[in-house]
């Protein structure tokens, strides 16, 4: 019985990634409220009907949507910290002994590790932003759903995604503050929010332009004035950039 039920649940999970894929496209060309489960079926090319064959409801897609949107999303804003701070750490010169001892270090181990946070943090950003790029469609979901007047299902996936999101946010905030490569005053939770307002602010303009992929040439300025905000006073100068001059030496 086994043997016989396999290929039809592969080919329900495939048609199920296919519907998502589908009503992302869509919605970056539409609002997701107008997206109909037959504009879902002609998108990927099967009967209205056989769409219920793959999802009980609109409300069904929609969550896989979102369920999608979260999984993707914050794995790639956690892969893009974790491999931010071991880019770092293997930046981290150790200093030598010898006759080369007179000649400064790239890196210091000391302004490495301090560093190493805000350089997770704007991986953070970067990633997001190339995401929204890529799949342009998200935001509009994100949107529809928040607006919404009631609590409904896919309004509590998507307050989902943000606490995960949030809790990402504050435990590099922590580091950071940990390192003291911030102004010891700074409020944590004020930080975080201006950083989802940050690439809000950025989705916002693209949605208004109708241009997605501005936002990657727009995001390194706009994540440099937030890094001056959490710059310490004694600091400003260096929190101008503080992070550029590694990556630029970066091919």
């Amino acid at each position: 019985m086994t043997v016989f039920n396999k290929p039809s649940k592969q080919r329900t999970e495939v048609r199920q990634a296919s519907l998502v894929e589908a009503a992302l496209r869509l919605a970056a060309q539409r609002s997701p409220a107008d997206i109909t489960t037959g504009d879902l079926a002609q998108a990927v090319g099967i009967t209205q009907g056989a769409v219920f064959r793959h999802f009980a409801s609109k409300e069904a897609i929609w969550l896989a949507v979102l369920d999608w949107v979260t999984q993707t999303l914050m794995s790639r804003l956690q892969a893009a910290a974790q491999g931010a701070q071991a880019a770092e750490s293997a930046a981290i010169k150790i200093p030598p002994s010898g006759p080369e001892a007179a000649q400064p270090a790239l890196v210091s181990p000391s302004s490495g590790s301090n560093r190493s946070a805000l350089t997770a943090l704007r991986a953070v950003f970067m990633a997001h932003v190339d995401f929204v790029v890529t799949h342009p469609g998200v935001p509009r979901v994100i949107f529809q759903e928040l607006q919404q007047p009631h609590d409904t299902a896919p309004k509590a996936r998507v307050r989902d995604l943000l606490l995960q999101y949030r809790q990402l946010l504050m435990q590099l905030l922590q580091q950071v503050q940990t390192q003291q490569a911030m102004a010891p005053d700074i409020d944590l939770q004020a930080a975080a929010v201006l950083f989802i307002g940050s690439v809000q602010g950025l989705v916002m303009q693209s949605l208004i332009s109708g241009q997605a992929s501005a936002m990657a040439a727009q995001a390194p300025g706009v994540f440099t004035i937030y890094l001056r905000g959490l710059a310490a006073k004694n600091d400003q100068t260096a929190a101008s950039n503080p992070i550029e001059p590694a990556l630029k030496e970066t091919p």
